[in-house]
């Protein structure tokens, strides 16, 4: 991951910008950002993830296989069940610092920057499902 943490250098012209647009899109939505924050512990069945972003199955549904072409998120499936993991930590952190610069909007001093306060817990301080359950 340390060579994910450079700077980025691509240019103007680079072949990815437009791929990049794509995956802005995807994320242009607030079920599919929730789903993304869902799926940051591990890998979520359909039906654990509708409950997680309280929504209807088919519409996590539908979102998921816009994430999946988008090539944001995987599909494990077991039996008659899939599962839905991230692809990679980037997506993740791009939904993080958006959230983190939303908190800035809104905070005069967000949670993430307060002192003594870990990543962890401001992960943990965040709504869980009821029964806590994952997959």
């Amino acid at each position: 991951m340390s060579e994910d943490t450079k700077a980025c250098t691509f240019g103007v012209a680079s072949q990815y910008v437009e791929l990049a647009v794509e995956v802005f899109g995807l994320l242009a939505d607030a079920t599919r950002v929730r789903i993304i924050l869902a799926l940051r512990d591990g890998e979520q069945s359909v039906g654990d993830l509708a409950a997680m972003v309280d929504k209807s199955p088919t519409a996590v549904s539908q979102h998921l296989a816009k994430l999946r072409w988008g090539r944001v998120v995987k599909v494990r499936q077991e039996g008659t069940r899939m599962f839905y993991r991230l692809a990679d930590e980037h997506v993740q952190q791009l939904v993080a610092d958006a959230v983190y610069h939303a908190e800035h909007a809104l905070e005069s001093e967000p949670a993430h920057h307060r002192a003594g306060v870990s990543e962890e817990q401001v992960r943990a301080a965040r709504p869980r499902r009821a029964d806590g359950g994952g997959s």
